[in-house]
């Protein structure tokens, strides 16, 4: 079996890094939730409480220099990337010590020198940016690979159609993540698409298309490590589709009345954090302390965002007229 077919199974620090970032995603954004509705945020705020495993599967298996564009739900894809806890909040609190001065917002979170190429508002707009990316790797004859991050919706976006079929032609070092959580906005996919596996339309482009439990961790990494190694041995794109959930509502402030409670609690009952407590817990690699020191520690450090973002000035509004230009 060659190392595409038999992902070696994560060692004991890199299942507890997986457990403490899923916990600390689901930190934050709890905490931007409560923000929001308290009238501390402004702004859209999309979170992703529930898709913890299909960031941290995924990010697990990319280098620093690996690039990655992500969606309006960005948080957890920012945080698995590395970027700073910090420089995340003040930039949802519109503050001029934000990753973006203030100035990108919930929806367009970047860090260059992470690989983060950006958060976008537009459904399926950083697909053709990854694209390029890994045509740039391609041109710089790297073996560098993009991820680009999409839900459910986006798969009936032009630009995905368009992208998978450009990856296909050009072999371009492209994994797309697809996150499938079961609703566009409000409309279930259901009444959006005909096939039961979204992955299935890679068949379109001759591609491989993967579906994994997006809610188990480990299977998501096991498949993002094949499709990852794929992408920079053979330059071969690949279509993952993770199936997970979002708890709440498509937006902060949605009250999701077009699903049902004992939907959300059926998958509840699955969580991925969980989940993967559970068993790490079983195997020993967490004990009861443990656990609980990773949870102290996420609180801790969101807290800690939350005072730097809070003490952070306001930008003025000169700052409106700078980083408009790049000088080359």
């Amino acid at each position: 079996m060659t190392s595409m077919q038999a992902q070696r199974r994560p060692d004991k620090e890199k299942l507890r890094w997986m457990y403490s970032q899923m916990v600390l995603i689901r930190t934050f954004e709890e905490r931007v939730q409560q923000d929001y509705m308290s009238g501390k945020l402004v702004g859209a705020i999309h979170v992703y409480v529930g898709e913890e495993a299909v960031a941290v599967g995924v990010c697990g298996q990319l280098r620093k220099d690996d690039y990655v564009t992500s969606t309006h739900r960005g948080h957890g894809h920012c945080i698995a990337k590395g970027l700073d806890l910090r420089r995340m909040m003040a930039e949802l609190y519109g503050k001029v010590d934000g990753q973006c001065r203030g100035k990108g917002g919930s929806m367009h979170l970047c860090d260059l020198e992470r690989g983060m190429l950006g958060a976008n508002g537009i459904v399926s707009a950083g697909l053709p940016l990854a694209c390029g990316a890994a045509l740039s790797a391609n041109l710089r004859h790297t073996d560098q690979v993009a991820v680009a991050f999409l839900g459910d919706g986006a798969s009936n976006a032009g630009a995905f159609h368009e992208s998978l079929n450009l990856a296909a032609v050009l072999k371009l070092p492209v994994v797309f993540v697809l996150e499938n959580n079961g609703y566009a906005d409000a409309t279930h996919i259901r009444y959006a698409a005909r096939v039961t596996n979204l992955a299935d339309r890679a068949a379109g482009y001759g591609i491989p298309g993967v579906t994994v439990d997006g809610m188990d961790v480990l299977a998501v990494h096991e498949a993002a490590g094949e499709a990852v190694a794929r992408a920079r041995s053979m330059r071969t794109p690949t279509l993952l589709e993770c199936k997970t959930y979002r708890y709440y509502g498509h937006y902060v402030g949605d009250a999701g009345q077009y699903r049902s409670k004992e939907e959300v609690e059926a998958y509840r009952q699955k969580d991925c954090i969980s989940q993967l407590e559970q068993r790490l817990l079983q195997e020993g690699i967490l004990s009861e302390g443990t656990r609980r020191e990773y949870r102290e520690q996420a609180t801790e450090a969101v807290e800690d965002a939350v005072r730097f973002a809070q003490n952070s000035p306001i930008p003025g509004p000169e700052v409106g007229l700078e980083d408009v230009y790049v000088r080359y």
